[in-house]
């Protein structure tokens, strides 16, 4: 146990350096203000489905991993939404905070494993899009009954992450780089254990706490029939109660 801890210490503390250089590079993507595409379609399919029921002035969204603050900042603009976010960069959560204006949000940095610092049914959405396949086994198990905790029942988790299902990246990383775990690698670049689900996995993971309403994957990961970009996919899921 006591060489787990330490190992995912030392994962938490590579990645920090490596999100930490990513942020400080003024031309890196992950510098864009726009909000996630796949987030824009959820707010539609929820607005569609519930009208302003859950995307409102008194809803509260938790982003777990939330880079510069974008999708915050979205549904904030968009919807009047509350919210905070969590990141393990420094660098990223200063620049959320500074684009983020006077906006009813705020952010902490810090790593999403271990509890979240939030009253239970709090929140009214949580956001873990691509975020929580850095965390081990023990601790995504962890992480999810953190969020079932601060959500409200009824509540919405959009979770988005990458899709093992018919993508050959995936299964090229899991054979060169294992990282112990079934379905985990080691990121060749940023050196850290990074987790790769099957939709299966996705159903057994969420169906106990969450009805899931949606799944959508994408479809540009070969092109004139090899493997092209990596696979992911994006999950509607409502708490149970």
């Amino acid at each position: 146990m006591k060489r787990q801890i330490r190992e995912s210490g030392r994962n938490r503390g590579r990645g920090r350096a490596f999100w930490d250089k990513e942020y400080q590079n003024k031309n890196h993507i992950v510098l864009s203000s726009n909000p996630s595409e796949d987030l824009v379609k959820f707010t539609r399919w929820l607005t569609r489905q519930h009208g302003g029921a859950y995307l409102n002035k008194i809803a509260s969204v938790l982003d777990l991993g939330c880079g510069n603050g974008r999708n915050l900042i979205y549904l904030s603009q968009e919807f009047g939404c509350r919210g905070i976010g969590f990141d393990i960069s420094h660098e990223a959560t200063a620049q959320a905070t500074r684009l983020s204006g006077k906006l009813p949000l705020q952010y902490e940095t810090r790593s999403i494993a271990g509890p979240l610092s939030l009253p239970d049914e709090s929140q009214t959405i949580v956001l873990d899009m691509m975020t929580s396949h850095f965390l081990k086994e023990a601790e995504r198990k962890a992480l999810l009954d953190e969020i079932v905790r601060v959500l409200r029942p009824g509540g919405w988790l959009f979770f988005k992450t990458f899709l093992r299902d018919e993508d050959e990246h995936a299964e090229r990383l899991l054979r060169e780089h294992p990282a112990g775990e079934e379905g985990s690698y080691i990121h060749p670049l940023i050196g850290v254990s990074e987790h790769v689900f099957t939709e299966r996995e996705i159903y057994d993971f969420l169906g106990k706490d969450f009805t899931i309403h949606k799944i959508s994957k994408s479809h540009r990961h070969t092109r004139d029939g090899k493997a092209w970009k990596r696979r992911s996919v994006s999950v509607y899921a409502q708490k149970k109660g």
